[in-house]
C-alpha cells in the first residue's frame, strides 16, 4: 500500500503504536518534528492525515468521518485491532513464549519465540524519520534481540547448538557489543565442537570492547573464556543461558540483567477514561528533581470488575518510553481463585528471577531478598506493575529505588501507602452510560446496531461495570437467534442478574464469585454489617440506620461503614451516607440471607422504631410490629413454585425492608 511521503508515514507508525488511543495534534508534531517545528506544523498533520485516509480508506467519501482514522478530542485515533498491529502482536507471542519458557514447555517456547520473531521484516520504523521513530526503532531492535537470545538459551538447552549458531552469528554482527549475544554465540559454538571459532568470538569482542569503549568484556564472558581455554565440560542450565560455566576457573556468578519485558497484552476494546489516563500520566512525570530521590507509586484502586488491571496495563504501555530498563509484572493474587496470595518474600523472588538470579543466589529471608531487588535496579529506569494487591505490607518492600515507577492495582484502599510512601490513590469508577453503550457496541459486533435504546438499558442494569458490559457482550454475539431486546429481558429481573453475569468455568469472569472474595476478606463484624446492610441495598443508608440494623454504637457502625468504603462493597454519597453499587447491592441481599431469619426480623424491628421515633409517630404497637415482620417475611420467602430448602433464596429483600424502614405499619397480606 502506498503510504505517501516519510512524515505521512511517521504519523501513521505514531497512530499505529497508539492504536484506539487518540494521539493530540501536539504530541504528532513533537514525534514528527522534535524541537526543529515549523510554522506549518498543524497544517502539515492534517495534510498527512487526509493522506492516510485516502490510502487506508479509499472508498470513504471526500469530506466524510473515516471510519478507520477519527477525528477525536483535538487528535486522531486509528482504530484497528490491537492484533493488526504487529509490534504488538511480537510482544503478546513474545510474553506468551516467556510463559512457556517459565513453566519448562521448551518445545512449546521454542515454537512461540519462532512465531514472533517470524514478524520480522528488516528494521522497524525503517526510513521513518522524526524522534518518536528514532526511539521506537531502538527499542524494538532491543525487544528482538532479547527474544532472539532467549530463544537461543532455550536451543541450547535442547542440544540444538549447531541451529542456533546461524542466527545467533547474524545477531552478533548487528550488535557486537551485546555481550550476552557473543556469550551465547561461544557457548553454541563450543558445544558444536568449534572451540577455535568460539574463542576467535571473545577476541573480537575484547578489541571491540577496549577500541570503542575502553573497557574489558564482563565477568561471565571471561569465565566462560578462561573455562573453554581449561577444556572445562559446560553444562546447561535448562531452559535459560548459563550466568557462568561450573569448574575450577569459575569466577563470580553474576546475574543477567537482560532486558526484561512482561507486561500482559492489552485488553480489546478498552473505551473511556482518557481524561484518567492523561491525569495519571502527568502525575507520573511531575516532580522531576525529586525523581533521583523518590519513586513515583500509583494505586488504582476499586470494587471487583471495574477495570483497574485493564487501566493499569493501558497506563504502562503509554510509559513504556520512559523506561527503557524494562518490565516487571506479578499477579499478587490477593483475592485469586488459584491459590493463597504472594507474600512479600515470594514475590521477591519471583522478581529476582526475572531479572537472571538463579535459584542457588537467592536471598533465604525478606531482608536479603529486598536488599538485592534493590541493589539490582539501583540506577536502571524500569516500570513495575503490582497487580492486585492486598495491602500496603506486601507492596512496600516491592517498590524499587528512584528512577523506577510501580503501578498498583488492589480492591482495598491503601492509605498506609499514601502515607508512608506518598502513593497516588486513585480511585476507578464505573463508566458512564455513553462510555458503557460505547463498549457493549465495540464488542458486540453488529449486534445492537440500530438498538440504541436497548445498549442504554443493559448498561444501565451492568451498572457501568467493564467485566459486566464484556460478559453481556459475549452473550449478545453467542445467541445470535435471540434479539437484543428479549436478551435485555432477561437481565431486568434482580434476582438472575448475577446468575446470567457469569462464565461457566472460569472464575475470574463470574461477578458473584469475585464480589465473594472481596466479601470473605472482610473481618467478621465487617461482614455481619455488609449482611444486614443487604436488607435495605435499595437506598442509602444513614449511620444511625446501620448501627440499628447491626445493633450497635454510632461510632462502632461508622467504623464498619467506613471498613466496607475501603474494601469498596460500599461508598459514601455526598450527603455523608452510605450506599451499595447495584451489582454489588444484589450480592448483599443474597448474603443477607444467610443470617438466621430471627436476627433479620430483629434487626427490621430495630429500623422500624427508629423511623417511627425520629418521624414523631406512637411507638408501634405489638402487632404493628408483628405486621412489619410478617411483612419482611414474606419478602423472604421462595418465589412461588420453589419448594423449601431448594438451596439459597436471591430474592431481593429491598421492597419490605424499605416498608418497614418508612412507617413501621405495613400490613400483612397473608
Amino acid at each position: 500500500m502506498a503510504l505517501g511521503p516519510p512524515k505521512q508515514r511517521a504519523v501513521l507508525g505514531l497512530l499505529a503504536s497508539h492504536a484506539n488511543d487518540v494521539v493530540c495534534v501536539e504530541h504528532i508534531i513533537d514525534a514528527v518534528w522534535g524541537s526543529d517545528v515549523p510554522q506549518s506544523a498543524v497544517n502539515g498533520v492534517h495534510t498527512y492525515v487526509a493522506g492516510l485516509r485516502r490510502a487506508l480508506d479509499p472508498g470513504c467519501p471526500r469530506g466524510k468521518s473515516s471510519g478507520v482514522l477519527v477525528s477525536a478530542s483535538g487528535g486522531y485515533c486509528l482504530c484497528v485491532d490491537p492484533e493488526s498491529v504487529d509490534a504488538m502482536l511480537f510482544a503478546q507471542r513474545h510474553a506468551h513464549a516467556r510463559r512457556a519458557r517459565a513453566e519448562g514447555d521448551t518445545d512449546a517456547a521454542l515454537a512461540l519465540y519462532a512465531d514472533a520473531l517470524s514478524l520480522w521484516h528488516g528494521a522497524a520504523h525503517s526510513g521513518v524519520p522524526g524522534p518518536f521513530a528514532a526511539m521506537e526503532r531502538t527499542r524494538l531492535q532491543d525487544l528482538r534481540l532479547t527474544a532472539v537470545e532467549e530463544w537461543a538459551a532455550d536451543m541450547i538447552a535442547a542440544g540444538r547448538h549447531a541451529e542456533a549458531v546461524t542466527d545467533l552469528s547474524g545477531a552478533a554482527a548487528e550488535e557486537p557489543l551485546r555481550e550476552r549475544l557473543c556469550r551465547l554465540l561461544m557457548l553454541a559454538l563450543y558445544r558444536c565442537g568449534r572451540q577455535a571459532h568460539a574463542l576467535a568470538v571473545y577476541a573480537d569482542t575484547r578489541r571491540l570492547l577496549s577500541r570503542e569503549l575502553g573497557i574489558e568484556p564482563g565477568a561471565e564472558l571471561r569465565s566462560l573464556h578462561r573455562q573453554i581455554l581449561a577444556g572445562h565440560p559446560v553444562p546447561v542450565e535448562g531452559g535459560r543461558a548459563p550466568a557462568t560455566v561450573q569448574g575450577p576457573a569459575a569466577g563470580p556468578v553474576v546475574p543477567d540483567l537482560a532486558r526484561p519485558a512482561q507486561l500482559p497484552p492489552l485488553t480489546r476494546g478498552f473505551v473511556g477514561r482518557a481524561r484518567q489516563l492523561a491525569q495519571c500520566e502527568k502525575l507520573l512525570a511531575e516532580e522531576p528533581a525529586e525523581r533521583s530521590t523518590a519513586t513515583p507509586v500509583a494505586v488504582f484502586e476499586g470494587p471487583a470488575g471495574v477495570g483497574k488491571s485493564a487501566f493499569a496495563l493501558q497506563l504502562a504501555h503509554r510509559l513504556l518510553d520512559r523506561f527503557p530498563a524494562g518490565q516487571l509484572y506479578v499477579d499478587l493474587r490477593a483475592t485469586s481463585h488459584r491459590g493463597r496470595p504472594l507474600n512479600a518474600a515470594d514475590a521477591l523472588a519471583q522478581l529476582l528471577d526475572s531479572l537472571g538470579v538463579d535459584a542457588t543466589r537467592m536471598p533465604a529471608g525478606l531482608a536479603g531478598r529486598v536488599a538485592l531487588y534493590r541493589s539490582l535496579l539501583f540506577g536502571r529506569r524500569m516500570l513495575v506493575v503490582l497487580d492486585d494487591a492486598a495491602d500496603a505490607e506486601q507492596v512496600r518492600p516491592l517498590v524499587p529505588p528512584a528512577l523506577s515507577c510501580v503501578l498498583v492495582t488492589s480492591r482495598q484502599r491503601l492509605s498506609g501507602l499514601a502515607v508512608r510512601d506518598g502513593a497516588h490513590l486513585v480511585r476507578m469508577e464505573p463508566l458512564d452510560e455513553s462510555a458503557s453503550a460505547e463498549l457493549l457496541g465495540r464488542l458486540s459486533g453488529d449486534r445492537l446496531r440500530g438498538h440504541d435504546a436497548v445498549a442504554l438499558r443493559l448498561a444501565r442494569m451492568c451498572g457501568g461495570l467493564p467485566l459486566a458490559l464484556r460478559i453481556a457482550a459475549e452473550q449478545l454475539l453467542a445467541s445470535p437467534e435471540v434479539a437484543p431486546a428479549a436478551l435485555a429481558e432477561q437481565y431486568a429481573a434482580e434476582r438472575h442478574r448475577l446468575d446470567r453475569l457469569m462464565v461457566e468455568d472460569d472464575a475470574a469472569a463470574d461477578l458473584r464469585s469475585l464480589f465473594e472474595t472481596s466479601y470473605r476478606r472482610l473481618p467478621a463484624d465487617a461482614a455481619r454489617m455488609f449482611r444486614r446492610l443487604g436488607l435495605l441495598r435499595s437506598g442509602p443508608v444513614t449511620v444511625q440506620e446501620a448501627a440499628a440494623l447491626a445493633d450497635t454504637g454510632r461510632a462502632a457502625a461508622r467504623r464498619l461503614l467506613d471498613l466496607l468504603t475501603d474494601n469498596h462493597l460500599l461508598y459514601r454519597t455526598r450527603r455523608q451516607q452510605y450506599r451499595f453499587h447495584d451489582l454489588v447491592g444484589i450480592f448483599a441481599a443474597e448474603c443477607a440471607e444467610r443470617e438466621p431469619l430471627p436476627d433479620r426480623e430483629a434487626a427490621l424491628t430495630r429500623l422500624a422504631r427508629l423511623g417511627q421515633a425520629s418521624s414523631g409517630q406512637a411507638p408501634a404497637s405489638p402487632a404493628e410490629v408483628l405486621g412489619a415482620a410478617c411483612g419482611s417475611l414474606l419478602a423472604l420467602c421462595p418465589a412461588p413454585g420453589t419448594a423449601p430448602g431448594a438451596g439459597p433464596v436471591t430474592r431481593p429483600v429491598a421492597a419490605s425492608a424499605a416498608d418497614v424502614r418508612g412507617t413501621g405499619r405495613r400490613r400483612p397480606t397473608g
